[in-house]
Protein backbone atom coordinates (compact mmCIF):
# COMPACT_ATOMS: atom_id res chain seq x y z
CA UNK A 1 0.00 0.00 0.00
CA UNK A 2 1.46 3.35 -1.02
CA UNK A 3 1.08 6.71 0.70
CA UNK A 4 0.18 7.58 4.28
CA UNK A 5 -2.64 5.91 6.15
CA UNK A 6 -5.35 8.47 6.82
CA UNK A 7 -8.08 8.32 9.41
CA UNK A 8 -10.78 9.20 6.87
CA UNK A 9 -10.07 5.97 4.94
CA UNK A 10 -11.26 3.93 7.92
CA UNK A 11 -14.79 2.65 8.21
CA UNK A 12 -17.03 4.28 10.82
CA UNK A 13 -16.73 1.22 13.03
CA UNK A 14 -12.92 1.22 12.76
CA UNK A 15 -12.84 4.92 13.64
CA UNK A 16 -14.86 4.18 16.77
CA UNK A 17 -12.47 1.37 17.68
CA UNK A 18 -9.47 3.68 17.22
CA UNK A 19 -11.17 6.40 19.29
CA UNK A 20 -12.13 3.90 22.01
CA UNK A 21 -8.55 2.58 22.21
CA UNK A 22 -7.15 6.10 22.64
CA UNK A 23 -9.74 6.92 25.29
CA UNK A 24 -9.15 3.68 27.18
CA UNK A 25 -5.38 4.20 27.31
CA UNK A 26 -5.90 7.70 28.70
CA UNK A 27 -8.39 6.47 31.32
CA UNK A 28 -5.99 3.75 32.54
CA UNK A 29 -2.99 6.11 32.52
CA UNK A 30 -4.87 8.89 34.32
CA UNK A 31 -6.22 6.52 36.99
CA UNK A 32 -2.79 4.96 37.56
CA UNK A 33 -1.10 8.37 37.85
CA UNK A 34 -3.76 9.70 40.22
CA UNK A 35 -3.37 6.71 42.55
CA UNK A 36 0.43 6.98 42.42
CA UNK A 37 0.30 10.59 43.65
CA UNK A 38 -2.21 9.81 46.40
CA UNK A 39 -0.98 6.68 48.27
CA UNK A 40 -3.86 6.70 50.75
CA UNK A 41 -6.57 6.72 48.06
CA UNK A 42 -7.94 3.31 47.03
CA UNK A 43 -10.02 4.29 44.00
CA UNK A 44 -10.60 7.14 41.54
CA UNK A 45 -13.81 8.23 39.82
CA UNK A 46 -13.26 9.39 36.24
CA UNK A 47 -15.50 10.98 33.63
CA UNK A 48 -14.52 11.52 29.99
CA UNK A 49 -15.83 14.55 28.10
CA UNK A 50 -15.74 14.70 24.33
CA UNK A 51 -17.36 16.68 21.52
CA UNK A 52 -20.36 14.72 20.29
CA UNK A 53 -20.32 14.46 16.46
CA UNK A 54 -24.11 14.76 16.06
CA UNK A 55 -24.46 17.97 18.10
CA UNK A 56 -21.00 19.54 18.13
CA UNK A 57 -21.38 20.05 21.89
CA UNK A 58 -19.44 18.64 24.82
CA UNK A 59 -20.87 15.61 26.56
CA UNK A 60 -19.87 12.81 28.91
CA UNK A 61 -19.07 9.69 26.90
CA UNK A 62 -17.71 7.47 29.67
CA UNK A 63 -17.61 7.38 33.45
CA UNK A 64 -16.85 4.90 36.21
CA UNK A 65 -14.60 3.98 39.12
CA UNK A 66 -11.19 2.30 38.91
CA UNK A 67 -9.63 0.80 42.05
CA UNK A 68 -5.96 0.55 42.97
CA UNK A 69 -6.23 -3.24 43.27
CA UNK A 70 -7.74 -3.70 39.80
CA UNK A 71 -5.20 -1.48 38.04
CA UNK A 72 -2.23 -3.00 39.90
CA UNK A 73 -3.34 -6.56 39.07
CA UNK A 74 -3.87 -5.88 35.36
CA UNK A 75 -1.25 -6.89 32.79
CA UNK A 76 -1.23 -4.32 29.97
CA UNK A 77 1.20 -4.99 27.13
CA UNK A 78 -0.45 -4.30 23.78
CA UNK A 79 -2.54 -1.42 22.37
CA UNK A 80 -5.57 -3.71 22.44
CA UNK A 81 -5.22 -3.97 26.22
CA UNK A 82 -6.41 -0.34 26.44
CA UNK A 83 -9.93 -1.63 25.79
CA UNK A 84 -9.77 -3.44 29.13
CA UNK A 85 -10.65 -0.17 30.86
CA UNK A 86 -14.27 -1.28 30.37
CA UNK A 87 -13.95 -4.45 32.47
CA UNK A 88 -11.29 -3.21 34.91
CA UNK A 89 -13.59 -0.46 36.18
CA UNK A 90 -16.62 -0.60 38.44
CA UNK A 91 -20.03 0.74 37.38
CA UNK A 92 -18.56 1.79 34.04
CA UNK A 93 -20.88 3.52 31.59
CA UNK A 94 -19.59 4.08 28.06
CA UNK A 95 -21.63 5.05 25.01
CA UNK A 96 -19.15 3.52 22.57
CA UNK A 97 -18.39 -0.15 22.02
CA UNK A 98 -16.18 -1.93 19.52
CA UNK A 99 -19.29 -2.93 17.59
CA UNK A 100 -20.89 0.51 17.39
CA UNK A 101 -20.38 3.14 14.70
CA UNK A 102 -21.68 6.23 16.56
CA UNK A 103 -20.48 8.11 19.61
CA UNK A 104 -23.26 9.61 21.71
CA UNK A 105 -23.46 11.35 25.08
CA UNK A 106 -24.52 9.77 28.36
CA UNK A 107 -27.86 11.06 29.63
CA UNK A 108 -26.82 13.16 32.65
CA UNK A 109 -30.32 14.26 33.63
CA UNK A 110 -30.39 11.82 36.56
CA UNK A 111 -26.83 12.62 37.68
CA UNK A 112 -26.41 16.26 38.81
CA UNK A 113 -22.68 15.79 39.34
CA UNK A 114 -22.05 14.78 35.73
CA UNK A 115 -24.36 17.51 34.46
CA UNK A 116 -22.48 20.10 36.53
CA UNK A 117 -19.23 18.83 35.01
CA UNK A 118 -20.60 19.44 31.51
CA UNK A 119 -22.04 22.83 32.42
CA UNK A 120 -18.79 24.11 33.90
CA UNK A 121 -16.44 22.62 31.29
CA UNK A 122 -14.40 25.22 29.40
CA UNK A 123 -14.88 24.89 25.66
CA UNK A 124 -11.95 25.29 23.29
CA UNK A 125 -13.20 28.49 21.63
CA UNK A 126 -15.81 27.08 19.27
CA UNK A 127 -19.19 28.80 19.39
CA UNK A 128 -22.52 27.20 18.55
CA UNK A 129 -22.55 28.11 14.87
CA UNK A 130 -19.29 29.43 13.48
CA UNK A 131 -16.07 27.68 14.41
CA UNK A 132 -13.21 30.15 14.69
CA UNK A 133 -9.57 29.18 14.29
CA UNK A 134 -7.49 29.32 17.43
CA UNK A 135 -5.10 32.30 17.58
CA UNK A 136 -1.57 31.61 16.45
CA UNK A 137 0.88 30.97 19.24
CA UNK A 138 4.64 31.09 19.35
CA UNK A 139 6.40 27.78 18.85
CA UNK A 140 7.25 26.58 22.41
CA UNK A 141 10.02 24.37 20.96
CA UNK A 142 11.73 27.05 18.88
CA UNK A 143 15.47 27.33 19.48
CA UNK A 144 16.40 30.66 21.09
CA UNK A 145 19.98 31.91 20.46
CA UNK A 146 22.03 32.02 23.65
CA UNK A 147 22.63 35.76 23.34
CA UNK A 148 18.87 36.41 23.14
CA UNK A 149 18.22 34.09 26.07
CA UNK A 150 20.74 35.86 28.34
CA UNK A 151 19.30 39.26 27.35
CA UNK A 152 15.88 38.35 28.71
CA UNK A 153 15.18 39.79 32.18
CA UNK A 154 14.99 37.19 34.94
CA UNK A 155 11.54 36.46 36.35
CA UNK A 156 10.76 38.31 39.59
CA UNK A 157 11.28 36.25 42.75
CA UNK A 158 8.10 35.05 44.48
CA UNK A 159 6.91 37.27 47.29
CA UNK A 160 7.79 35.80 50.69
CA UNK A 161 4.89 34.35 52.64
CA UNK A 162 4.29 36.32 55.84
CA UNK A 163 3.48 33.88 58.63
CA UNK A 164 0.43 34.69 60.74
CA UNK A 165 1.10 34.22 64.49
CA UNK A 166 -1.31 32.04 66.47
CA UNK A 167 -1.73 31.88 70.25
CA UNK A 168 -2.85 28.79 72.23
CA UNK A 169 -6.57 28.21 71.74
CA UNK A 170 -6.77 30.17 68.51
CA UNK A 171 -8.18 28.27 65.51
CA UNK A 172 -8.98 28.92 61.86
CA UNK A 173 -10.30 27.22 58.73
CA UNK A 174 -7.51 26.18 56.38
CA UNK A 175 -7.78 27.35 52.76
CA UNK A 176 -8.62 24.64 50.25
CA UNK A 177 -5.14 24.61 48.70
CA UNK A 178 -3.61 23.73 52.07
CA UNK A 179 -5.25 20.29 51.93
CA UNK A 180 -2.89 19.16 49.18
CA UNK A 181 0.40 20.39 50.58
CA UNK A 182 1.48 21.52 54.05
CA UNK A 183 5.07 21.91 55.25
CA UNK A 184 5.84 21.95 58.97
CA UNK A 185 9.07 23.55 60.24
CA UNK A 186 10.04 23.29 63.91
CA UNK A 187 12.87 25.77 64.50
CA UNK A 188 14.71 25.80 67.82
CA UNK A 189 18.01 26.42 69.61
CA UNK A 190 19.55 25.78 73.02
CA UNK A 191 18.97 22.02 73.28
CA UNK A 192 17.96 19.07 71.13
CA UNK A 193 14.28 18.28 70.54
CA UNK A 194 12.25 16.12 68.16
CA UNK A 195 9.15 16.77 66.07
CA UNK A 196 6.43 14.06 66.13
CA UNK A 197 3.07 13.50 64.43
CA UNK A 198 0.11 11.53 65.81
CA UNK A 199 -2.73 10.51 63.49
CA UNK A 200 -5.88 10.20 65.59
CA UNK A 201 -9.38 8.77 65.19
CA UNK A 202 -12.57 10.40 66.52
CA UNK A 203 -11.78 9.21 70.06
CA UNK A 204 -8.49 11.14 70.09
CA UNK A 205 -6.37 7.98 70.00
CA UNK A 206 -4.24 6.40 67.28
CA UNK A 207 -5.83 3.61 65.24
CA UNK A 208 -2.62 1.59 65.71
CA UNK A 209 0.95 2.25 66.80
CA UNK A 210 1.92 2.88 63.16
CA UNK A 211 -0.04 6.17 63.30
CA UNK A 212 2.74 7.65 65.47
CA UNK A 213 5.47 9.28 63.34
CA UNK A 214 8.68 9.86 65.30
CA UNK A 215 12.44 9.54 64.73
CA UNK A 216 12.37 5.72 64.55
CA UNK A 217 9.22 5.62 62.38
CA UNK A 218 9.23 8.77 60.20
CA UNK A 219 6.56 7.85 57.63
CA UNK A 220 2.91 6.94 58.20
CA UNK A 221 -0.41 6.72 56.30
CA UNK A 222 1.32 5.63 53.11
CA UNK A 223 3.42 8.80 53.00
CA UNK A 224 0.56 11.24 53.60
CA UNK A 225 2.40 12.33 56.76
CA UNK A 226 6.16 12.12 57.11
CA UNK A 227 9.11 13.56 58.99
CA UNK A 228 11.81 14.91 56.68
CA UNK A 229 14.74 15.17 59.11
CA UNK A 230 16.79 17.93 60.71
CA UNK A 231 19.05 20.54 59.16
CA UNK A 232 21.32 23.20 60.63
CA UNK A 233 20.31 26.84 60.01
CA UNK A 234 23.11 29.02 61.41
CA UNK A 235 22.49 29.18 65.17
CA UNK A 236 19.29 27.11 65.00
CA UNK A 237 18.17 23.60 64.09
CA UNK A 238 15.15 23.05 61.86
CA UNK A 239 13.21 19.78 61.69
CA UNK A 240 10.72 19.54 58.85
CA UNK A 241 7.66 17.43 58.09
CA UNK A 242 5.10 17.26 55.28
CA UNK A 243 1.38 16.54 55.53
CA UNK A 244 -1.06 15.98 52.67
CA UNK A 245 -4.45 16.17 54.30
CA UNK A 246 -6.35 15.18 51.16
CA UNK A 247 -4.46 11.86 51.04
CA UNK A 248 -5.22 10.81 54.63
CA UNK A 249 -7.54 7.84 55.27
CA UNK A 250 -11.12 8.90 55.99
CA UNK A 251 -11.00 7.54 59.55
CA UNK A 252 -8.11 9.85 60.48
CA UNK A 253 -9.91 12.86 61.97
CA UNK A 254 -7.07 14.72 63.65
CA UNK A 255 -3.29 15.18 63.53
CA UNK A 256 -1.51 16.22 66.69
CA UNK A 257 1.73 18.07 65.88
CA UNK A 258 3.96 17.63 68.91
CA UNK A 259 7.54 18.02 70.09
CA UNK A 260 9.54 16.34 72.82
CA UNK A 261 12.93 16.93 74.35
CA UNK A 262 15.67 14.41 73.67
CA UNK A 263 14.93 11.63 76.16
CA UNK A 264 18.65 10.99 76.80
CA UNK A 265 19.38 14.52 78.05
CA UNK A 266 16.70 14.76 80.74
CA UNK A 267 16.22 18.42 79.82
CA UNK A 268 12.87 20.23 79.80
CA UNK A 269 11.40 22.71 77.32
CA UNK A 270 12.92 25.40 79.51
CA UNK A 271 16.23 24.65 77.75
CA UNK A 272 14.82 25.69 74.36
CA UNK A 273 15.48 29.18 72.97
CA UNK A 274 13.58 30.98 70.21
CA UNK A 275 11.57 27.84 69.40
CA UNK A 276 8.50 27.96 67.14
CA UNK A 277 6.47 25.79 64.79
CA UNK A 278 5.69 27.23 61.34
CA UNK A 279 3.03 25.59 59.17
CA UNK A 280 3.17 26.67 55.52
CA UNK A 281 0.63 26.08 52.77
CA UNK A 282 0.83 27.07 49.08
CA UNK A 283 -0.40 30.63 49.80
CA UNK A 284 -0.48 31.10 53.58
CA UNK A 285 1.66 30.38 56.64
CA UNK A 286 1.10 30.33 60.39
CA UNK A 287 3.58 30.30 63.28
CA UNK A 288 3.04 28.96 66.80
CA UNK A 289 5.61 29.74 69.53
CA UNK A 290 6.90 27.01 71.85
CA UNK A 291 6.71 27.98 75.54
CA UNK A 292 10.03 27.54 77.38
CA UNK A 293 8.30 25.70 80.23
CA UNK A 294 10.77 24.17 82.75
CA UNK A 295 8.10 21.66 83.92
CA UNK A 296 7.37 20.16 80.50
CA UNK A 297 9.33 17.64 78.41
CA UNK A 298 6.79 17.09 75.60
CA UNK A 299 3.86 19.08 74.26
CA UNK A 300 1.29 19.25 71.47
CA UNK A 301 1.86 22.55 69.69
CA UNK A 302 -0.94 22.34 67.10
CA UNK A 303 -3.80 20.21 65.83
CA UNK A 304 -5.12 19.78 62.30
CA UNK A 305 -8.66 18.42 62.42
CA UNK A 306 -11.72 17.78 60.27
CA UNK A 307 -14.71 20.07 60.72
CA UNK A 308 -17.92 21.14 59.01
CA UNK A 309 -18.06 24.82 58.07
CA UNK A 310 -21.05 26.32 56.25
CA UNK A 311 -22.36 22.78 55.57
CA UNK A 312 -19.17 21.66 53.83
CA UNK A 313 -16.28 19.56 55.17
CA UNK A 314 -13.07 21.49 55.86
CA UNK A 315 -9.80 21.14 57.77
CA UNK A 316 -9.04 23.49 60.64
CA UNK A 317 -5.85 24.44 62.47
CA UNK A 318 -5.74 25.03 66.23
CA UNK A 319 -2.80 26.23 68.32
CA UNK A 320 -2.65 24.06 71.48
CA UNK A 321 0.39 24.20 73.79
CA UNK A 322 -0.59 21.25 76.06
CA UNK A 323 2.35 19.52 77.76
CA UNK A 324 3.48 16.40 79.66
CA UNK A 325 6.07 16.37 82.40
CA UNK A 326 7.13 12.78 81.65
CA UNK A 327 7.99 13.61 78.05
CA UNK A 328 7.60 11.34 75.05
CA UNK A 329 6.23 8.43 77.11
CA UNK A 330 3.41 10.54 78.54
CA UNK A 331 2.61 12.06 75.16
CA UNK A 332 2.41 8.61 73.55
CA UNK A 333 0.28 7.06 76.32
CA UNK A 334 -2.20 9.95 76.27
CA UNK A 335 -2.92 9.23 72.60
CA UNK A 336 -3.19 5.44 72.85
CA UNK A 337 0.28 4.42 71.69
CA UNK A 338 1.52 1.18 73.28
CA UNK A 339 5.01 1.93 74.64
CA UNK A 340 5.51 -1.34 76.54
Amino acid sequence: MAGRARLKTLTKRDRTLWWLTVMGSNVLATGTEALATAPAVDAVDLAVLSRIPDTGRLGVVAQGRWTRHALAAATLRTPEDALRFLDLGEDVTCTARTTTARITAIDTAANPGLQALVDTAIDDGLDDHHPEPAPEQADPYAIVPFADWTAQPPPPPPAPTQAQPLTPGQNLVLPDDAETDLTLDFRFAGADADLTLLLLATDGRVRSDTDFAFYNHPVTAGGAARLLGKTAARTHTVERASVRLAALPHDVHRIAVSINMDVDTGLTCGALHDAALTITGPTTAWTIPTPADPQIRAMVLAELYRHTHDTRPVWKLRAVGQGWADGLAGLARAHGVDIT
